[in-house]
């Protein structure tokens, strides 16, 4: 089954707009990577400073892939000239999944 990575961004208040003006730049950067299921990013509504950002792979290998190409070359400035950009967030924590049950909405006959 597939596996589910969700990275905990702390991010303070004033920075939480410069995040998700990022993630909507990077929109369709990881959506053609082989073996990529799924992607969500998850603004704290109350409580927390943390972001959760929510992905889902067919595999292990398939996350490491992406993490080692596309993903590496992004957070280091893609080597296309730009400047490097200061992290919007001030930590990260990584959580690892894998899906052993599933389900989704039961479809209605019309």
């Amino acid at each position: 089954m597939s596996v589910v990575k969700i990275n905990m961004l702390n991010v303070p208040a004033e920075q939480r707009e410069v995040l998700e003006q990022r993630f909507a730049a990077r929109a369709g950067s990881v959506e053609s990577s082989d073996g990529f299921e799924w992607f969500e990013l998850l603004r704290p509504v109350e409580g927390t400073d943390t972001y959760l950002v929510y992905t889902r792979w067919r595999s292990e290998e398939d996350f490491k892939a992406w993490m080692e190409g596309p993903m590496k070359a992004a957070h280091q400035g893609g080597g296309d000239g730009a400047p490097k950009q200061k992290p919007a967030a001030s930590g990260s924590t990584l959580w690892s999944f894998e899906v052993v049950q599933q389900a989704a909405p039961k479809v209605k006959d019309a």
